[in-house]
C-alpha cells in the first residue's frame, strides 16, 4: 500500500468527526417549526376570513379586555427574558442558575395560561362560547392553539429541571435546552401576532 494511501479503517473515524448529533437535531426541530408556522398561518387565515361572522353576537370590541390581555402579554415576554437568562446561565455550566431561571420561566408561563384559562371562562359563563358564532369558533381555535402550545413547553421545562438535577448539563441536554429555547420564544412571537391582529385591532375595528 502506498505511504500516500489513507487506511480504510481510520475511514469511518474521519467521518464520524466531522458529524455534529446535536446540529442535525436542531436542525430537524427548525423544520418543525416552519411546520407549526404553516399550522398557525392556516388558523390566523381562518380568523381572518370569520371575524365578521358574528351572527347577531358580540364583537371583538365587545368583548376583549386589552389591558388584561396586555398583562398576559408582559407575562410572556417576561418568559423569554427569562429563558434568555437560562441560555446564558447553561453557556456558563451554572447549572443551579440555569434551573432558577427555568423555573421562573415556568411560574411566568403558568400565569399566562392561568390568565387566558380565566378569559375562557369568562366568556363562556356570559355565554359566548365556541359555538355561538364564526368568529368565536376562530377566536378559541387561534388561541387555544397557542395555549396548547405553551401548556407543552410548560411540561418540556418541568422535565428538563428534572433531567438537570438528575443528570447535570450534558451534551444530550444542552441541545434539548437550545430546541427549547427556539420553540418557547417562537410561541413569544406568535403570541405578539395574535395580540396584534385578534386583540388590538379587534378592539378598534
Amino acid at each position: 500500500m502506498s505511504s500516500n494511501t489513507l487506511p480504510t479503517s481510520h475511514l469511518p473515524h474521519e467521518k464520524h468527526r466531522y458529524h455534529n448529533p446535536g446540529e442535525t437535531k436542531i436542525f430537524g426541530f427548525w423544520i418543525y417549526l416552519m411546520s407549526d408556522c404553516i399550522l398557525f398561518a392556516c388558523l390566523f387565515a381562518t380568523y381572518a376570513v370569520l371575524k365578521t361572522g358574528t351572527a347577531g353576537g358580540p364583537t371583538g370590541k365587545d368583548i376583549f379586555q386589552i389591558k388584561f390581555v396586555l398583562i398576559e402579554t408582559f407575562l410572556l415576554l417576561f418568559s423569554s427574558i427569562t429563558y434568555g437568562m437560562a441560555m446564558i446561565a447553561m453557556e456558563k455550566s451554572k447549572v443551579v442558575k440555569l434551573n432558577i431561571w427555568l423555573l421562573l420561566t415556568f411560574v411566568f408561563g403558568l400565569a399566562f395560561l392561568a390568565m387566558e384559562a380565566y378569559e375562557f371562562h369568562h366568556l363562556i359563563i356570559e355565554g359566548f362560547s365556541p359555538t355561538h358564532s364564526a368568529f368565536l369558533s376562530s377566536f378559541f381555535a387561534l388561541v387555544a392553539t397557542h395555549g396548547l402550545h405553551v401548556s407543552i413547553g410548560l411540561i418540556w421545562i418541568t422535565i428538563m429541571i428534572i433531567q438537570l438535577s438528575l443528570r447535570d448539563l450534558t451534551s444530550i441536554n444542552k441541545t434539548r435546552l437550545m430546541c427549547l429555547s427556539l420553540f418557547w420564544h417562537f410561541l413569544d412571537l406568535i403570541w405578539i401576532c395574535v395580540f396584534t391582529v385578534v386583540y388590538l385591532l379587534g378592539a378598534i375595528s
